[in-house]
């Protein structure tokens, strides 16, 4: 028997496992933004040439696309809460890994191990909280993981500014430190239900109904509980082939294109190596090391700006907005490093970057990956579009020392301008606007389309 009452969620239940959940991306923040500190000491320690200072940056991306493959089958066979704890016990050991590493080896095996656990977190925590949210808030609550995140880059940034001054060990307790937030987030995990919509899938039907009854009115676990039962109708366990069939793939494709053009954007590269841009226009170490803690904060006021917007102003106009404003402001930008202007006005056109990326390509496009692929293959769907997002990151980082060796430290700006315009044009004319569908309404447009 169905009641006609209105759905009602209980916002406050809600919001605490997606805090819990996003937790993840704590930890996803904490070793992206680690490594822009540490760099000024870690180049004299191991004596890096370009070429090992990209890839020890990028070796974290390399374990990232490890712990995304490992992820989706743990998510899909054992649920998306065991997944969760071990990406938190992968990354407290692989934190103290590197803070007692006493060699160059040593530490990329502990940054790639650490990058496994984030890799993991990084597609486990969007998915966990797309898929216990009420299609009305799913955007804001998504978007919450975003936010963790850049609170672990400003609190990252901050400590590694408070630390800079202890002398030249100053990096080990830069690293060491990221044991104490996995040590909460797992403790936190423990406390999570699992994902109703798993719980479905894997046969559990009692207890399902008994998480989404913690989330919302009797409407709202009648209509859900019958949304999904019949999206996973005739649903089997699938394999990393079933994401190119023909009816997915449209909604992969694009996925995938969103994942690789969020990196490519070429925003990380001010991320990760704030102090190579800074040091290009004469700045010192305290003022590179000032201008990450700017970074931040930046990041994360504008982060916020993106949760009041993506499920009012909506996913698709944000996405348009900042990559047309991230490829003026690049070419900008690589103008004043070009003419050696200012530290103090390439900072304003750097953080200006941070704002138009903060509120856009950065939360929407992990919005986007957790809700446009169909629930049977959504595991494995979002494994494959994470995988690729952390490719492209690797190939980034990889590749900016060496063409800022080559070009200077403005050159690859003019190349990420145009990659930002490519990104405009293929949203313009492949995304469609989500905001306010269920995952089970967006999985049937899919199939109409």
């Amino acid at each position: 028997m169905t009641t006609n009452q209105p759905a009602t969620f209980k916002n406050t239940y809600i919001l605490g496992i997606s805090f819990i959940s996003a937790l993840g991306g704590y930890l996803f923040g904490f070793d992206f933004a680690v490594i822009a500190g540490a760099l000024p000491f870690l180049r004299p320690e191991f004596q890096l040439s370009a070429w090992w200072e990209g890839f020890l940056t990028g070796s974290l991306a390399l374990g990232c696309i490890a712990g995304c493959l490992l992820a989706g089958g743990l998510a899909d066979r054992y649920g998306r809460k065991p997944g969760l704890m071990l990406a938190a016990l992968i990354f407290a050991l692989s934190s103290l890994g590197m803070a007692f590493s006493h060699g160059l080896t040593i530490f990329v095996m502990m940054r790639f191990a650490a990058g496994i656990g984030v890799g993991m977190a990084s597609m486990l925590s969007p998915l966990y909280i797309a898929e216990v949210s009420p299609a009305a808030i799913r955007g804001r609550n998504v978007a919450i993981n975003q936010l963790t995140i850049v609170i672990g880059i400003l609190v990252t940034n901050l400590v590694n500014y408070t630390l800079a001054d202890n002398g030249p060990e100053a990096w080990r307790w830069m690293f060491g430190l990221g044991a104490v937030p996995s040590a909460l987030f797992f403790l936190g995990v423990i406390w999570l239900p699992e994902s109703p919509r798993w719980l479905i899938k894997a046969g559990k039907e009692t207890q399902a109904k008994a998480v989404l009854e913690k989330i919302g009115s009797t409407s709202f676990v009648e209509n859900t509980f019958r949304d999904i039962q019949h999206s996973l109708e005739g649903a089997k366990p699938q394999s990393f082939r079933a994401v190119f069939e023909k009816g997915v793939r449209p909604a992969v494709i694009i996925g995938v294109t969103l994942a690789v053009f969020q990196q490519l954007c070429g925003i990380n590269v001010v991320f990760n190596y704030t102090s190579t841009i800074f040091e290009s226009v004469g700045a010192n170490l305290d003022r590179q090391l000032f201008e990450t803690v700017a970074i931040g904060v930046v990041n994360l006021l504008f982060t916020m700006v993106a949760m009041w917007q993506v499920d009012k102003l909506g996913r698709r106009p944000l996405m348009l907005i900042g990559s047309l404003g991230l490829s003026i402001v690049y070419i900008v930008l690589a103008f004043l490093l070009q003419s050696q202007a200012a530290a103090g006005l390439v900072s304003v056109f750097v953080l200006l970057a941070i704002a138009m990326y903060a509120t856009s390509l950065a939360p929407v496009t992990w919005v986007l990956i957790s809700e446009i692929f169909p629930n049977k293959i959504r595991g494995v769907a979002s494994s494959v579009a994470i995988v690729s997002l952390w490719g492209a990151y690797f190939i980034l980082v990889f590749t900016f020392p060496i063409l800022a060796e080559v070009l200077g430290a403005y050159g690859p700006f003019y190349l990420y301008a145009v990659i930002c315009l490519l990104g405009f044009l293929f949203v313009k004319s492949k995304v469609k606007e989500t905001k306010g569908q269920t995952l089970e309404e967006l999985e049937q447009n899919l199939i109409r389309h």
